[in-house]
């Protein structure tokens, strides 16, 4: 019996073990500091098919006219004909550590009038950061992912036209990479705060490197001394660090949409005892107008009468009951067996949240 007993002891610690989830610290921090840039620009797509700006569309005339001027043509902006030429916004997104060289995909936006940008070329154009500087130069040509055909009224628009991307449009100029070696401090940042994480994170990198090199500051901050861990470089020492394991307990949270009536749960959502009474009424109410006619030679006038019918329907009241440690995918099988809609199901979550029968935070989108 004693060999039976150890067995089962293993068993339950082996499910306890297994139930504890592991997350890598990569998986759930990033690192201060390093991180993308928005970059943003102004420029034109030029070779359009007659799908560009209309001539009132005065800066896409402006612009074609400064560009032509500073190639050595110069031209009257009031005879130019822009239909195969659209003003556009262009983005792109700079990387941590980028280089000169480096290659950056753009998405290129119409900003006037234009009726799509298929088969348009960027013409060059200067990337700028935050801080006024260009950080890299774009142009190609345009990939789609939609199309719009047709004259007149009989169109077909097929996504969106307007939006193309260049693969690798751009080239960074600036160099933008952080001398790490100069770091005396790296500081992890935790995608969601909470202190029990951060805790765990700081503890299992002391663990780690057997030194007390770490500690939470804050719910979502723990800063590594870099020169008491006596690392070999820094990309070694983060390297390391983000390659651990600690245990990562989730924050019950549910997020519903009203608009479109998408709810969306996590497993450790628990309930109180409640109970939900769902029923429905319906009231229509329909008014119809009656013309009456006067006779022949009466000299009566016509007249509108309303016929006013009501209808009054109230389906019976249906209920059901959560005991104790029920989960919310447990009350929403059960709503649907009294025939709620996605919608009523919202409405009735907020419901229970108001009457503290939800342990968990309901998030509205």
């Amino acid at each position: 019996m004693l060999w039976l007993a150890w067995l089962l002891l293993t068993v339950s610690m082996a499910l306890a073990r297994d139930s504890v989830r592991q997350v890598l610290v990569r998986d759930i921090s990033s690192i201060a500091g390093i991180r993308d840039n928005q970059l943003v620009g102004y420029g034109i797509v030029v070779g359009l098919n007659g799908t560009g700006d209309r001539s009132q569309t005065q800066f896409t005339t402006q612009t074609l006219a400064n560009v032509m001027r500073r190639l050595g043509v110069v031209i009257t902006p009031a005879t130019i004909r822009i239909s195969n030429v659209a003003a556009v916004f262009v983005t792109a997104s700079l990387p941590p550590f980028a280089r000169p060289g480096m290659k950056l995909d753009v998405t290129v936006s119409s900003i006037g009038d234009a009726k799509s940008l298929e088969g348009g070329v960027l013409l060059l154009t200067a990337l700028q950061g935050p801080d006024g500087q260009v950080y890299a130069n774009a142009q190609g040509a345009l990939t789609l992912g939609g199309y719009a055909a047709g004259v007149g009224g009989n169109t077909k628009t097929v996504n969106h036209p307007n939006v193309g991307r260049i693969p690798e449009g751009a080239i960074v100029e600036r160099d933008t990479a952080i001398d790490l070696a100069r770091l005396s401090t790296v500081s992890l940042i935790l995608r969601e705060p909470d202190f029990a994480v951060a805790c765990d994170v700081a503890l299992a990198i002391n663990r780690e490197f057997q030194r007390e090199i770490a500690r939470a500051t804050d719910s979502r901050r723990i800063d590594i001394n870099v020169a008491i861990a006596a690392a070999e470089s820094v990309p070694g020492l983060i390297s390391r660090i983000q390659a651990l394991a600690v245990e990562y307990h989730p924050r019950a949270k549910v997020i519903v949409n009203e608009r479109t009536g998408t709810i969306v749960m996590g497993g450790d959502v628990k309930l109180s005892p409640v109970s939900v009474i769902h029923g429905s009424l319906s009231i229509e109410i329909t008014t119809t107008l009656n013309v009456s006619q006067p006779l022949p030679y009466s000299r009566g006038q016509s007249t509108t009468t309303p016929d006013t019918n009501l209808r009054a329907d109230e389906a019976p009241t249906r209920s059901i009951r959560m005991s104790e440690g029920a989960d919310v995918e447990e009350l929403i099988t059960g709503l649907h067996a009294l025939g709620a809609s996605s919608r009523e199901i919202v409405a009735i979550l907020q419901a229970i949240k108001a009457a503290g029968g939800l342990a968990a935070e309901l998030e509205v989108i």
